[in-house]
Order: structure tokens, then C-alpha cells, then sequence
């Protein structure tokens, strides 16, 4: 038992766009104007807590909201050695995930997971693909456009099939069946729709073919190596993974998008695969964990997709299923991520004392 005050701080689940799935069609359920990715994790907490219990001497848990003064409240009153960040967003807004973690900085608090800077950087999908790139990382590519704007046939370059996300968003939201795309009438209607539904800048990016690949890096160190299985999915849908096949249960999508963890990939592929992983943990700045998702085309030419700092963890994540068949448990896996940022504390105290 290590004598250490640990609070955890996530955010509570909101709803601010009218449909998570990226799908228009008929008045959307009350699950599917929620955001799944949030509420499903909230009720983690509760493990997480116990988890930590049998390691830290006091653990709390708060629920961090736009209210800063209440927030700066908690965190000088109670004066955590450790900050556990689960903060993904706050009152649904992605964008101000990095802004809690620089609270955090300027406060002078450790905390775990990634630094500000990584986390905004990390969030802008063009701005990833930009910094890997500059590393000589291959990413697939890509455009962005304005929420307001239009985009001209004659002065589109990408080769289809494409993709479209939303630049700013993670957990898959918007992402539907529907996101991939053969030509460019199909493009400009999935673009406006997009658009018109949440309010956002769009990234469309030239679609791989292939294996999809997650890789998790534990204080850079990468784990083994997890594929999404699609064995199943009727003809038809593109092989992505979906905000259904994540958070929509009895799904098509949730049904046939199945973790395989290890990955089965011959011993070159396999190689080749953590290096670029690590290489593009380190290009982003990350610490303590990230995933990089990888796609494989039909040549086993790799491209990173995006790069994840502080992904989902919950005990069902693909995160966790990757420290377990590298041999660590639930317990394990939090408590490592936590000394972290305590090893950063004694560190930071010698430092001032010498």
C-alpha cells in the first residue's frame, strides 16, 4: 500500500448533438443522442476506485464541469499527490479536454496521461497527420474542410474511395457506414449532412483498404498488438469501426467488429508495426499511454490513422485486453499509470531540494 492521495477526475456525461451515430434517417432513440462513450465510462468509476483502493492509501473521485472556481476548489482543498485524468471532454465539449490538463499545469499539480499540448495537437486530426509527416511517418491523405464551406469537384485531388470524420471529435463519433464514400456526389451529400448536424470542420481522407491494427504504448513500451476482426459484416458495409460497433449494443456494427488481441501478424509486420508506433507516440509528445491506430493495405503498407493519448481504459477497453495479454491485470495496469505521475512528483521534490 503506497501512502498517496489519488484523485480522479472525469467528466460527466452530456448530450449536445442531436445524433452520435453520424446517421440521418428517422427520430434517433434516447441511447443514440447520448453520448455512449461518456455515460458507459462513468459507470467505471466505481471499479476503477476499488482498483486503486487496494494499491493508494486515500482515493477520491471528481466530476470536472465548465464551473473552473468549484474545480480549482476541489483540487487546492483536498491537494492531491496525483491527478488520475479521465477528463475526455467537458459539458461535451472536446476541445477543452486539453484546457483541464493545463489547469493541472498551471495549478502544479501531477497528473497522469498526457500534457496539454499533446492532447489539443492530438485532437486535430489534420494537425496529427501534419506532425507525423514532418517524421517521415506515412498517414493517408488528406483535406479539411470549414464547417460553413463547400468543396469544388474540379479542385478535389483525393483518390477514392474516402472517408469522412469530424476533425475535432474522438470515440468515433459521427462515424457511420455512411462516412465512407465511392464518388463525389456521395461525398458533397455525407458533407453536408455532417456539417448541418454538428456544426464542425470535416476531415476527409483517402480510405485504406485493409487490416486495421491497434497498437497501446505503456510508458513507451508497446503491448501486444490488437486487429478488429470484421469476420461476419455483411457485404456492403465498409470494414471501420463505427460509434455503433463501440457503443451501440445489438448493432450490426457492434456485432461483427470484433478485438483479436495478439493480433496474428508474421514476425517483419509485426516489427515494423511497433516501431511505427513509438515513433509516432514520441512525434505527439505522449507520455505514460497512447494507442496508435494503424491501417494495413492489401501490399502490408502501414499508414497511421490517428494517434490516441489517454484512450478509453475501462475494463473492457482494447487498451486493458492489450496489458492483459501482455500479462497485467486491471489492478496492475492503473496502479503503473498512476506511479507515473508519482515517480514525477519525487522527482520534481529532489529536484527543488538539491
Amino acid at each position: 500500500m503506497i501512502d498517496a492521495k489519488i484523485l480522479i477526475c472525469y467528466n460527466s456525461p452530456v448530450s449536445i448533438f442531436p445524433v452520435y451515430n453520424g446517421k440521418a434517417g428517422k427520430k434517433a432513440a434516447a441511447s443514440e443522442v447520448t453520448d455512449l462513450s461518456e455515460s458507459g465510462f462513468s459507470r467505471e468509476i466505481v471499479k476503477i476506485k476499488k482498483c486503486l483502493k487496494e494499491n493508494f492509501s486515500q482515493v477520491q473521485s471528481f466530476a470536472v464541469d465548465r464551473n473552473v472556481e468549484r474545480t480549482v476548489k476541489k483540487l487546492n482543498s483536498w491537494s492531491p499527490d496525483v491527478i488520475f485524468n479521465f477528463v475526455e471532454s467537458v459539458e461535451g465539449i472536446a476541445s477543452y479536454e486539453y484546457c483541464v490538463a493545463a489547469l493541472y499545469q498551471l495549478l502544479g499539480f501531477q497528473f497522469t496521461g498526457n500534457i496539454a499540448s499533446c492532447l489539443g495537437n492530438c485532437l486535430n486530426k489534420f494537425r496529427t497527420k501534419t506532425i507525423l509527416k514532418s517524421y517521415g511517418i506515412n498517414t493517408p491523405g488528406a483535406v479539411t474542410v470549414k464547417a460553413n464551406d463547400k468543396i469544388a469537384e474540379k479542385d478535389f485531388k483525393l483518390k477514392f474511395p474516402v472517408i469522412l470524420k469530424l476533425l475535432n471529435e474522438d470515440a468515433s463519433i459521427g462515424i457511420s457506414e455512411n462516412s465512407v464514400v465511392d464518388d463525389f456526389k456521395k461525398l458533397n451529400k455525407h458533407l453536408r449532412f455532417l456539417q448541418k448536424t454538428y456544426k464542425q470542420d470535416i476531415l476527409i481522407e483517402e480510405y485504406i483498404d485493409g487490416r486495421e491494427l491497434n497498437v497501446a504504448v505503456l510508458g513507451g513500451e508497446v503491448l501486444p498488438i490488437s486487429e478488429i476482426v470484421f469476420a461476419g459484416l455483411p457485404g456492403g458495409l465498409p470494414k471501420i469501426v463505427t460509434y455503433e460497433s463501440k457503443w451501440i449494443e445489438n448493432s450490426v456494427y457492434y456485432e461483427f467488429t470484433k478485438p483479436q488481441c495478439p493480433a496474428v501478424l508474421n514476425k517483419k509486420i509485426e516489427k515494423k508495426l511497433n516501431e511505427i508506433a513509438l515513433l509516432a507516440y514520441n512525434a505527439m509528445n505522449c507520455r505514460d499511454y497512447a494507442r496508435v491506430d494503424i491501417r494495413l493495405d492489401k501490399n502490408n503498407v502501414p499508414y497511421v490513422i490517428e494517434v490516441n493519448p489517454n484512450p478509453d481504459i475501462s475494463t473492457d477497453s482494447g487498451f486493458a485486453r492489450a496489458a492483459a495479454a501482455k500479462g497485467m491485470s486491471y489492478q496492475q495496469l492503473l496502479a503503473s499509470i498512476a506511479n507515473f505521475a508519482i515517480n514525477r512528483k519525487e522527482n520534481d521534490q529532489k529536484t527543488k531540494t538539491n
